[in-house]
């Protein structure tokens, strides 16, 4: 819109008035102009080559700034890479057609040096900014980086330091205490039955938990496990339907159906779940058919959670690819266990973890 009106405010009466192939020049400028920031140096040398007769053009007023559209879109290509041959086609370009649109205007000394400061000054101003604009960019990139690295580091720091507890303390005294147990069955294993039975409960509930804390100790120590919290089943549950969403953005058709209560599953095993959905729609979004629909499934009964994950098309998994054994090491380190295949025409991931369920031992 600013093109338009700069060239009609330079139309005056009489001779005072833009040339019909300026406007035309113009209009083409501004239209081009657009596309800077998709295809910065194509733009920076057609609005270069533009530039030329506009600059030898007998233009009025304000009109004269449009040909420095090319001094813009110069800045914005200095700003936007880091490739310094692009830069000198860029800078290039623009420095030629500044030369092209002044040379035989000025034949004197005079005429000439001022064209040469005119050159620098209108190719190397330019220059200078956006060379300015890219290091600020440059520095914010930076900041953000440093920044997602120095509050991963404290993550991990925190996981460690539990872990360490853990290992130190909890595991310790839950070690200690099965031992006691253990001890205790064996002195009084000619005593009431009851009595056995419930040190019998104790040690195996005991036992149990040891294995959580390990299992529990392996998560807290695995940096890839900073995203989502442990224990939070609902946030589970939402990263989970956000997976589901990612897919269908992608261009998929999902029949997706939750038919689990995902409280039931320790801290482990929830993230677990969530890590082997994630992965697996991930993969679908990768290799997968658009044109075949994808079936996600997740159920339960007394055993445990089983996931399905169906998708037509060839098939994407790779029989020892980084993605599957990191899959099928989380499923089993959550006493599960995974499958990956092809099933008829579809590409199947197949995981079922176990939800362990205790009963309160009644010493009544």
């Amino acid at each position: 819109m600013l093109i338009p009106i700069l060239l009609l405010a330079s139309t005056y009466p009489g001779q005072y008035r833009v040339p019909t192939y300026y406007w035309l020049l113009a209009l083409a400028a501004a239209v081009v102009f657009v596309a800077v920031a998709r295809w910065p140096l194509v733009v920076s040398v057609v609005l270069s080559s533009l530039a030329v007769p506009m600059l030898r053009a007998p233009a009025w007023g304000v009109s004269g700034l449009v040909p420095y559209l090319g001094a813009v879109a110069l800045v914005v290509v200095i700003a936007r890479t880091h490739r310094w041959a692009t830069v000198v086609v860029a800078a290039a370009g623009w420095a030629a057609a500044i030369v092209l649109g002044r040379v035989g205007l000025h034949e004197t000394s005079i005429g000439r040096a001022y064209i040469a400061v005119e050159v620098a000054a209108y190719a190397g101003v330019p220059l200078l900014l956006g060379l300015y604009l890219r290091g600020q960019r440059d520095l914010a990139d930076n900041l953000r980086r440093q920044a997602a690295d120095a509050e991963a580091r404290t993550r991990i720091d925190e996981r460690a330091a539990m872990a360490r507890e853990l290992h130190d303390v909890v595991a310790h005294h839950m070690a200690s205490i099965i031992l006691r147990i253990s001890v205790a069955g064996h002195v009084v294993r000619g005593a009431d039955s009851r009595i056995v039975g419930v040190l019998d409960d104790v040690r195996a509930t005991a036992a149990d938990a040891l294995s959580d804390i390990r299992r529990l100790l392996t998560g807290l120590r695995d940096p890839a496990l900073g995203v989502v919290a442990l224990v939070d089943s609902d946030a589970v549950a939402t990263e989970i339907a956000a997976a589901i969403t990612r897919v269908r953005s992608a261009g998929f058709t999902v029949d997706a159906q939750i038919d689990a209560e995902l409280g039931g599953l320790d801290a482990i095993n929830r993230l677990t779940l969530l890590r082997l959905v994630q992965e697996s729609l991930t993969n679908v979004m990768k290799h997968a058919d658009r044109d075949v629909p994808v079936m996600f499934r997740i159920s339960s009964d007394e055993g445990g959670i089983a996931m399905v994950v169906l998708n037509g098309g060839r098939a994407h998994g790779v029989p020892h690819g980084h993605g599957l054994v990191g899959m099928r090491e989380r499923a089993e380190l959550a006493g599960g266990a995974l499958t990956v295949g092809a099933e008829d025409d579809h590409w199947a991931v197949r995981a079922r973890l176990s939800v362990s369920k205790r009963e309160d031992t009644n010493l009544s």
